[in-house]
This record gives structure tokens, C-alpha cells and sequence, in this order.
């Protein structure tokens, strides 16, 4: 293993001597200043070591645009989580480690109720409504969210037919019950009294023809 040199070593290097050394010849300068090289590359290499999160700048864009996709997947979804309300569930996200070692979100999802209220198309129309809007609240919204808000338009139609149906059926019951349907006796005694009064009136009626009957 490779030991570290530490800044006091180099220091030492750089300090003066106490009585002026005699003029170094061409080689030992070279070797001194080698030997001063290998110091501070070996100073760099720890300062390096020491830093493991230093990033390089191919890195550091990574992780900008690792910063920016990870805001707007979290405010995606919180919108769909806002305006879903009671009908929206848990936030999930998809995450992937940056080369600074931090977690950032590529992807998530909310999942949305979009199953009709059970015998009340009325609250089923009101469900729906929310979910349209949730699915399609983001500012761009995902295929899947597209799809989440036809399926939520398919069940709002199929409940409105269904109210509409309810509400003839209510008025063909009041209708019923202003004009009850008659009894075998007394469609019997109707017929009865029909047939009497067309009686009566051929009864009274006027042969046609002449009053007269002589010759003139």
C-alpha cells in the first residue's frame, strides 16, 4: 500500500537551509526537482481521495438534468394526487442513483378509483368528473393519464344513461299512479255503459228523406 505524503512533508522541502549550501550542480538540481514533482502530484492525488463526490463536468450535467427530471416527476404527480382527492392513492416513484449518489425520480404513478358508485349514477357522474379533471390536471399530461380520463368519460356516459332511464321509469310510475289501470269488472261495466249510451242515441236520431209523402 501506497502511503500518503502529507502538506507538512512538502513544506519541509520548500523551507531554507540554515547556512547557504554550496552551488548544486546541473544533476543534483534535476534530481530536487523531481523529487519536488513527485511531492505535489503525490499532494494532488490526495487532495483527490479526499473528495470521492468531486464530479467531473460530463457528471455534473448528468446530475443537473437528473435534478430537473426529478422535479417535475414529483410535481406531476402531486397534481394528480391534489386534485384526485379521496379518489387518488399513494404517490410511487421510479428512482434512479446520480453519480453524486443521491436518489432522483425518473418516473411515477398515482393510482386513480375510476369504478362507478354502485346504484347511484348521480354520485357516479360527480366521481367521474374528478377523475377527468386529476388525470388531465398536469401541464403535460402522460399517454396513460389520456387513458385513465376516456375510461372516466366511458363510465360517466354509461351512468348518465342509466339516470336517465331511472328518471323516465320515475315519471312512467307517477303516471301510473294519476291514471290507475281498471279492473276486468270494471272494464266489463265501461263497455257496458258505452254500448248503452250508443243505444240511446241511434234510438233518437231522424230517418233521412222527405217529410212528404204525397204527390204534388
Amino acid at each position: 500500500m501506497i502511503g500518503s505524503v502529507s502538506s507538512a512533508a512538502l513544506f519541509q522541502v520548500q523551507q531554507p537551509r540554515a547556512a547557504a549550501p554550496p552551488q548544486a550542480t546541473q544533476t543534483e538540481q534535476t534530481e530536487e526537482q523531481r523529487t519536488l514533482n513527485a511531492l505535489q502530484e503525490a499532494a494532488s492525488g490526495e487532495t483527490e481521495s479526499n473528495n470521492p463526490n468531486q464530479l467531473t463536468e460530463e457528471e455534473e450535467k448528468l446530475v443537473q438534468e437528473l435534478r430537473q427530471t426529478d422535479q417535475e416527476v414529483r410535481s406531476h404527480e402531486q397534481t394528480h394526487k391534489t386534485v384526485g382527492g379521496p379518489y387518488a392513492g399513494a404517490i410511487q416513484y421510479e428512482t434512479t442513483t446520480g453519480p453524486d449518489g443521491r436518489e432522483y425520480a425518473v418516473g411515477g404513478e398515482v393510482q386513480i378509483d375510476v369504478s362507478p358508485v354502485p346504484n347511484n349514477p348521480e354520485a357516479t357522474i360527480r366521481k367521474m368528473d374528478v377523475v377527468v379533471r386529476a388525470a388531465l390536471a398536469p401541464t403535460q399530461p402522460s399517454p396513460q393519464d389520456y387513458a385513465v380520463a376516456r375510461a372516466a368519460q366511458t363510465a360517466r356516459l354509461q351512468a348518465q344513461n342509466e339516470l336517465s332511464q331511472q328518471r323516465e321509469a320515475e315519471r312512467s310510475g307517477e303516471n301510473a299512479e294519476q291514471n290507475p289501470a281498471l279492473s276486468t269488472e270494471q272494464q266489463e261495466q265501461l263497455s257496458e255503459l258505452i254500448q248503452t249510451i250508443s243505444d240511446a242515441r241511434n234510438s233518437l236520431s231522424s230517418p233521412r228523406g222527405s217529410v212528404f209523402n204525397g204527390e204534388a
